[in-house]
């Protein structure tokens, strides 16, 4: 178990690559893909709804003397979903199309009226709706209309997005689950235009992933991702790329908080607990280096250091800032140094 301020130093190589070296894809678990079409004009609880019933004879269940139809006005869906109707008993109506419901009480009435005519219609209530909140073109509650059932369809109803298609990131908020994914590759991928359910949260998002550029390079700064991924390589040239009265190509270092499950990979220790702070190196200079930097994606909140002097003198002097340095060898051969 590491102490705290520890921190392990790596080489990058293809094993480290293959664990660290990649970027968290994004996507819909398959409770959003297999989810169906809804249908518009789905009943909901808080839903109110209009009644009226023609029946066939002179004295009916539910009619005045003289009166051609029955008219329940404000026939209101509980909190549990059912209505209620004279005659015809407690109802489920929830998650029901008008149709059903209509189709229930009449076969309900058909036992004690001949020939009952029945429509059923909605007479106040949004019906399904899903919010839309963050930087598209439209923000606001929007009805799950005929149109507008699937994802891509409400996102163009509601004015679409603002930003670049690559890095703007749909965020899908359904009770407790949340599923994300970026608008290109809702474009690209028609299984992601998945069907939309009552109360769905839809956020859109511009990418607000960055890394820090520190050291021998064109400019230290805050840099926003300028694409879904972003290698080694594609960093040092987004800030001006290595200085060249001072970088050393042997000492590129990114410093990233790395989560358990992969810490304890690329250390080979199952032991290990909680985030861990990593170093990994890189060498241009080495034959394999240039590849090795190209195919290193950068993460959310990573630091790059571009050292002046060999990683010898940099360990000495980055040790008092982070604490003790663990360098692992080869295959995660674990050395304590400092």
């Amino acid at each position: 178990m590491l102490r705290e301020g520890d921190a392990f130093v790596l080489a990058v190589d293809d094993r480290v690559n293959r664990i660290a070296g990649v970027t968290p894809a994004l996507g819909f678990s398959p409770e959003f893909l297999n989810s169906s079409v809804m249908g518009s004009d789905t009943i909901r609880a808080g839903d109110v709804l209009g009644i009226t019933v023609w029946e066939n004879v002179d004295d009916g269940l539910l009619s005045v003397s003289g009166a051609l139809a029955t008219r329940l006005e404000e026939v209101q869906v509980d909190g549990e979903g059912y209505i209620f109707v004279p005659y015809a008993g407690r109802i489920k109506a929830a998650g029901s199309s008008p149709e059903a419901i209509r189709q229930i009480i009449t076969e309900k009435l058909a036992l004690q009226t001949p020939e009952p005519q029945v429509e059923v219609r909605r007479v106040a209530g949004d019906g399904s709706t899903v919010t839309i909140l963050g930087t598209g073109g439209g923000q606001g509650v929007f009805p799950i209309e005929r149109p507008t059932r699937t994802l891509a369809s409400m996102l163009a109803s509601a004015g679409g997005i603002q930003g670049t298609p690559e890095i703007t990131r749909i965020t899908i908020i359904r009770g407790s689950k949340t599923g994300s994914i970026w608008f290109s590759d809702l474009q690209e991928n028609p299984e992601l235009d998945i069907a939309l359910r009552n109360g769905d949260r839809i956020t859109v998002e511009d990418d607000s992933r960055s890394f820090t550029a520190l050291g021998a390079t064109g400019s230290q700064r805050r840099v926003p991702f300028f694409s879904q991924t972003i290698s080694v390589i594609d960093a040092l040239a987004q800030v001006g790329g290595l200085s060249s009265v001072a970088a050393d190509p042997t000492g590129i270092f990114v410093f990233r908080n790395e989560p358990e499950e992969i810490s304890q990979q690329l250390v080979g220790d199952p032991q290990l607990i909680g985030t861990q702070r990593m170093i990994y190196v890189l060498d241009l200079t080495q034959p394999n280096g240039v590849f090795m930097a190209r195919d290193f994606a950068i993460r959310d909140g990573d630091a790059v250091y571009v050292t002046e002097a060999p990683f010898v003198q940099f360990n000495k002097a980055i040790s008092a800032a982070t604490g003790t340095l663990f360098q692992i060898n080869g295959l995660g051969s674990l050395a304590s140094g400092g």
